[in-house]
């Protein structure tokens, strides 16, 4: 039986050491090392023999497996840096590497990135709330009446649950009352969903960005200060803005803000940016019926609140004819801004 175990070690070196690829390997340690192999046929042998001759050809047949698997992975280790030789063979390494496009923010992000820097600095901090609301925050609380044309199925998106995607991020200036007391001086960017019909200015869903600031003593002047400085910082020192009168549930008095738009080739003109005003007092008592104290008591807080849509402001930014260039994912529109 020695001579046999040193037979078939012997074989099983020289398959190793003529393998030429994985496969011929792979055939190699089946045969000597297999359920059928010869090596284990041989160990199957071990049965016949004497208790004497079990712990010698033990150890012989040991000696002999451990050869053969130390051959066949110093031959795995040989066949790989074989095949790693051939792939890189032809490739001129003095080439200089292919460039690679650089990547960049998309221009709403861009925008928005930029909005909130700007009102960060004055002193706003961000919130954020849940993107499908109740009826009571969306619209109860922001004083908008049951027959409001927003609070119609053709103008927003309901739940069977009775609850919606909200129209506006106002409904984060509300809960943010709810825990919070004054001062409160706050922005909330997000998502926001109207069943409006998608053409060159409008989307389904777009975004906004809604600020509030609350405490003893908010004036108009307040409000408008810190708006043109806004609109300033983004557009530009000499850009001009207007104020408009006009009515919002939950605002008053209220404003349509607008600023001159200067396009290349084109004749100035006014466009509307933004709407903002005094916090409504009937906000403030509602909200005090909600909290069951009186921080917000109108007679004791005032405060102004305004909303905009960042998408309006990317267009305007850059001059965008086409809001759905916004979201189509070209990169050729893309890459303009990277």
């Amino acid at each position: 039986m020695k001579q046999e175990i040193e037979t078939i070690q012997s074989d099983a070196l020289a398959a190793i050491a003529a393998a030429s690829d994985e496969k011929t390997l792979d055939d190699a340690r089946v045969a000597f090392l297999g359920k059928k192999g010869r090596l284990t046929a041989a160990a199957a042998g071990m049965r016949h023999l004497s208790s004497e001759e079990k712990p010698v050809m033990g150890q012989l047949l040991n000696v002999a497996r451990q050869a053969i698997t130390s051959a066949i992975e110093e031959k795995q280790t040989a066949l790989s840096e074989l095949a790693d030789q051939k792939s890189v063979e032809g490739i001129d390494l003095t080439l200089p590497g292919r460039a690679l496009s650089g990547g960049g923010l998309h221009p709403l992000t861009q925008v928005k990135d930029d909005a909130i820097q700007t009102l960060r600095r004055m002193g706003f901090a961000l919130a954020d709330g849940p993107e499908i609301e109740t009826e009571f925050h969306c619209f109860d609380a922001l004083n908008t009446p049951a027959d409001h044309p927003a609070r119609n199925e053709k103008d927003t998106f309901y739940f069977d649950s009775g609850k919606l995607l909200r129209t506006h991020t106002s409904s984060v200036q509300i809960r943010t009352m709810e825990k919070a007391a004054p001062p409160v001086r706050i922005i909330a960017p997000g998502s926001a969903y109207r069943r409006d019909e998608i053409d060159a200015t409008h989307l389904s869903v777009f975004n906004q960005l809604e600020g509030l600031y609350v405490d003893t003593d908010v004036k108009l002047s307040d409000l408008k200060g810190t708006l043109e400085f806004f609109l300033r910082s983004m557009f530009g020192d000499d850009t001009e803005v207007r104020f408009r009168p006009h009515f919002f549930p939950f605002t008053e008095p209220s404003f349509e803000i607008d600023i001159k738009l200067h396009a290349k080739g084109q004749e100035p003109k006014w466009i509307e940016i933004a709407g903002c005003g005094m916090v409504d007092p009937a906000v403030f008592a509602s909200l005090c019926e909600t909290r069951g104290d009186d921080v917000f008591d109108p007679d004791k807080v005032t405060g102004f609140a305004f909303g905009m849509g960042i998408d309006r402001l990317a267009m305007i930014k850059w001059g965008i004819k086409d809001i759905r260039l916004l979201i189509e994912n070209d990169v050729r529109f893309l890459q303009q801004f990277a």
